[in-house]
């Protein structure tokens, strides 16, 4: 099914732009079955007991992303993208096998707690580096290496993620006990509130040195979303959004890429034609799409800036309309709303807490996007899971979804060994 509906998008997006059937609408078909058949193999194969909605999903969003992106390539002279991009799927669905295989069972890696965070930093200082890291559009969050260029911070995300969910489940007794008292508040022992200051630190020196909001904010989320659910103590949300809080606004008080940056969002008319341009022309772009949307390839996106990684949105937006933008963001749902009903049922704390922190990725990440796009946030660097364009983070969201499957999959068979032996007595 989800081959048919990327087929048809592909061949209704050159009708919309070249008035005629694309030459490769065939071997374009047969490289998405091919793919996404190979994939629903090897996960037949080595997860067979894994949850059946998030690689439909998942290949649903690449494949929309894919035509998306060829038909704005198109559109801007580009070819080259589209070519990359599946490229870059290809690599994607590779990582996601060689996670299936290499990762037979979770435990494993949750004995590597601090080799992940080792890594987990080191990808994160790496565009800091002379001579490997390189700013663009403002943001030092890349690394070029032998000419090919890639963001470290989208593997951080997930290796990081790796070790909270592991550290936590250590500490979680200990971070939940409330023996140090603040004043009118009683907290853990600060020896213990360690990790949860490094986590803040390291978010705003994201935010201040590489100038990207939008990592700053998915880390620092990642990690106290993940500390509320091992300790069942909502009063970490309360402290963290406070210190975020506080960090953000003493950053919009003494960094200028700050100001700018919520200053657009708050009125990008005071500068329609140089910082508030992307924004403005993403919002006539989705005014233009009404309700069901221009039709695919009719949309005059080549007009928005970087339209094809951060504002891929606001082109779906414009070609599909409400109902297709509105559709994708179900699609995120199914996927969080997956990933969270892994956790719930999985009986081991680690496998809880990492599918936790996964599900937490995915969903804030779609979430700052979009709400950059309609300007419900500030705009940020991040870009949409599966759909942009952009190979660490396609790539990275493919890793992401193999660990998922890979937790669904133990749970399930746990589950069905107990219910033998229960049977069995």
């Amino acid at each position: 099914m989800v081959v048919v509906i990327i087929g048809a998008a592909y061949v209704l997006a050159s009708l919309g732009s070249e008035k005629k059937i694309p030459l490769d609408i065939g071997p374009f078909l047969l490289v998405v079955l091919g793919l996404m058949m190979f994939a629903h193999l090897v996960v037949r194969r080595l997860a067979p007991d894994a949850d059946p909605i998030l690689l439909p999903v998942a290949a649903l969003l690449n494949g929309l992303g894919y035509v998306m992106v060829a038909s704005l390539a198109e559109a801007n002279g580009n070819t080259k993208l589209a070519g990359l991009q599946s490229l870059w799927t290809a690599v994607g669905i590779a990582a996601f096998v060689t996670v299936l295989f290499l990762v037979r069972r979770t435990r494993v890696i949750e004995r590597y707690r601090y080799t992940f965070a080792l890594v987990g930093i080191g990808l994160l200082l790496l565009p800091l580096v002379p001579g490997v890291g390189r700013e663009v559009n403002g943001s030092r969050i890349w690394v070029s290496i032998g000419g090919a260029g890639f963001q470290p911070g989208e593997i951080a995300k997930i290796v990081l993620a790796i070790f909270f969910a592991s550290y936590l489940v250590e500490k979680r007794e200990l971070l939940a006990m409330r023996t140090f008292r603040l004043g009118p508040f009683n907290l853990p022992e600060p020896k213990h509130l360690g990790p949860v200051l490094i986590a803040w630190v390291a978010s705003i020196m994201i935010m201040v040195v590489q100038k990207d909001l939008g990592s700053s904010l998915l880390f620092f989320t990642l990690f106290v979303v993940m500390l509320w659910v091992a300790t069942s103590r909502p009063s970490y949300l309360v402290v963290g959004a406070g210190l975020f809080a506080v960090a953000s606004y003493l950053a919009w008080r003494t960094f200028d890429h700050v100001r700018v940056r919520v200053a657009v969002w708050i009125n990008p008319w005071q500068d329609p034609t140089d910082k508030g341009y992307q924004n403005i022309k993403g919002i006539f772009a989705m005014a233009d799409g009404g309700l069901t949307g221009t039709g695919l390839g009719i949309g005059n996106q080549d007009r928005i800036p970087y339209v094809e990684t951060d504002f891929i949105f606001a082109a779906i937006g414009q070609e599909l309309g409400l109902f297709g933008a509105t559709l994708v963001i179900v699609a995120y749902i199914l996927m969080v709303g997956s990933g969270l009903r892994i956790a719930a049922r999985s009986d081991h704390a680690f496998d809880k807490l990492l599918a936790v922190g996964l599900s937490t990725l995915l969903g804030v990440q779609a979430f700052i996007i979009i709400g950059g796009v309609v300007r419900l946030l500030p705009l940020t660097g991040v870009t949409l899971p599966f759909v942009s364009y952009g190979g660490s983070s396609l790539v990275s969201s493919w890793i992401l979804v193999a660990l998922l499957l890979r937790i669904s999959d133990e749970t399930s068979r746990r589950a069905a060994e107990k219910f033998e032996l229960v049977d069995a007595g």
